[in-house]
């Protein structure tokens, strides 16, 4: 298990990878990502939890798993955009790949879990993708991209006075990032939807939707829970059940 910094556009990001003990018994491994930091957590604190949530998934799967801070967030250099934080899960599932993993498979959590449908869409080489709490589009986001500016200064996750360049192409991105219109692309592979029946950010009709553009994904409503399902138990086991089940149908 170790820190580490790597290379997306430019900047330097955070890195946490997880790594079972041994030869590498496996040739998956997990690219897993936080979502957007709420105010009362901040940008320094994005991802704070899920180093641990790493270690856990690499020692049951026996699997490398990275789990990043996206550019914003924590010690990673940069600033929040939606088209940015989808080229720092590509940077950050080459860092994979350069461990010899064939098989990437992506994790993300709220905005990271849709992030990672828009990647795996694009990218061979991911296996699949499992979100959890993850929204369908960025409508309500887009509906009002000043505010979201404002909003993204308070939380931190833009650091920059003079960022963006281009408020507008920062708000395109905004509109242009549908993981509803992406998620068919990825329907020749596996894709897990996790969501608290008492989310209290994503409705549940989001997954349920992606679900329907995809085809064959498997849905999961965790009864009682909010939104913040890394730190359910019953999400965990069904995530590692679901990773580990998964991964052995390709192989057979």
């Amino acid at each position: 298990m170790a820190w580490l910094r790597f290379s997306s556009e430019g900047l330097s990001l955070a890195g946490y990878l997880a790594a079972p003990a041994g030869p590498r018994p496996s040739d998956h491994g997990v690219v897993l990502c936080h979502g957007y930091p709420n105010k009362g957590r901040g940008a320094e604190n994005s991802g704070k939890s899920f180093p641990q949530l790493a270690d856990r998934l690499s020692e049951s799967l026996g699997w490398p798993v990275l789990t990043i801070n996206f550019r914003g967030c924590a010690k990673s250099e940069g600033d929040f955009s939606l088209d940015g934080w989808q080229h720092d899960i590509a940077a950050a599932i080459d860092e994979v790949a350069a461990l010899g993993i064939a098989h990437v498979w992506l994790v993300g959590f709220g905005t990271g879990g849709s992030l990672c449908i828009c990647e795996g869409a694009s990218n061979p080489k991911v296996a699949g993708v499992a979100a959890a709490g993850s929204p369908a589009d960025f409508d309500d986001w887009a509906k009002h991209p000043r505010d979201l500016l404002e909003h993204s200064r308070l939380v931190g996750v833009i650091r920059d006075d003079d960022f963006p360049a281009d408020e507008d192409a920062w708000g395109r991105a905004l509109r242009s990032t549908r993981p509803l219109d992406r998620v068919t692309e990825l329907a020749s592979r596996p894709l897990f939807l996790l969501h608290g029946s008492a989310d209290e950010v994503v409705p549940a009709v989001d997954p349920l939707a992606l679900a329907d553009a995809h085809g064959t994904a498997e849905f999961r409503l965790i009864e009682g829970a909010g939104h913040e399902l890394r730190h359910d138990p019953r999400a965990v086991a069904m995530l590692t059940g679901w990773l580990s089940r998964t991964s052995r149908s390709l192989q057979s």
